[in-house]
């Protein structure tokens, strides 16, 4: 009996009876453990305000780590780029749509002074670069909880990712799907991860899972990250691609407040993924990125 840990919104669910899914038809047997984290006990205070790593996934790695869970399923864009020792990302299987979406309105039907939702600084930074006349706040809780706001009346439109919104069968509800060139997505975005221990019954389960063009992906997106020193919650998107052996990624660093926006691209081969992305983190920070990240958070010198 395999035990897959969890978080327990109606996503996350979604995402961890998947893979049970599809590990019991590769003949396991498996079991879903919940977890509370962090990030699920604050609710009423904006992420990026938090500034800790690992919000959705510190106790979800313990349970990893003392042997109560075999694998855990994270939504990728949470997993921190550094893991703890002794963990390893065993399997990133095929991604669902990456991009960003706004719910309520297109943003070109948005009047000035409208307001938009978004729990996201990132989103949030973009947005207020595209469109300086909207009003936005930020909005909390699980999928339903925020359309419900929507529903009530308190946003003229909120932005979502795509994916969880097509997981949960609520793509209808979707206004416009922002391209990455207009939107830069999060890290990792739309992708799960599979977590497990560097051995043992659920890393050799998880890994046949893993889609190597979706994980080369998300490793160039993960490395931009790991070089501008971010984590989940700091306005930085990052968009890879994967065709054929080769791989482009774009990636974006936004003042909060939309003033100033920093984007560069670089390509090369899928298998130096990794790399790849922390060469266009290092160019990012050249280019203004360091300046704007410093106002964020406290960005430490590097050599």
């Amino acid at each position: 009996m395999l035990v897959i840990a969890s978080r327990g919104s109606q996503l996350a669910l979604w995402q961890a009876r998947w893979v049970a899914g599809q590990l019991a038809a590769r003949g396991h047997e498996c079991r879903i453990e919940i977890i509370k984290t962090t990030g699920d006990k604050i609710t009423d205070v904006p992420l990026a305000k938090v500034g800790t790593k690992g919000l959705f996934t510190k106790e979800i790695e313990e349970a990893l780590l003392d042997g109560s869970a075999d694998l855990a399923v994270h939504s990728l864009k949470d997993l921190p780029t550094e893991l703890p020792a002794g963990l390893v990302l065993a399997a990133v299987p095929q991604r669902e749509d990456p991009r960003d979406a706004v719910v309520g309105k297109r943003l070109a039907d948005l009047p000035a002074g409208a307001k938009v939702g978004t729990s996201s600084l990132r989103r949030a930074a973009q947005l207020r670069k595209l469109r300086p006349d909207l009003v936005v706040e930020s909005v909390r809780g699980n999928l339903d909880t925020r359309l419900r706001k929507l529903d009530e009346g308190r946003y003229d439109a909120i932005l979502l990712a795509a994916a969880g919104l097509k997981r949960l069968g609520w793509g209808d509800r979707i206004a416009e799907i922002l391209a990455p060139d207009v939107m830069c997505p999060a890290v990792g975005q739309g992708a799960l991860a599979i977590e497990t221990g560097a051995s043992g019954a659920g890393f050799e389960a998880a890994a046949v899972l893993d889609d190597p063009a979706t994980h080369a992906a998300v490793a160039a997106e993960r490395g931009v990250l790991g070089a501008l020193g971010g984590g989940c919650q700091v306005p930085i998107g990052s968009h890879a691609e994967v065709d054929g052996d080769r791989l482009s990624v774009t990636g974006v660093v936004a003042s909060p407040d939309g003033s100033e926006l920093v984007r560069a691209q670089a390509e090369g081969p899928a298998s130096d993924a990794a790399a790849i992305g922390a060469r266009l983190g290092a160019e990012l920070l050249a280019r203004g990125a360091r300046r704007i990240l410093e106002a964020v958070y406290s960005f430490p010198e590097r050599p």
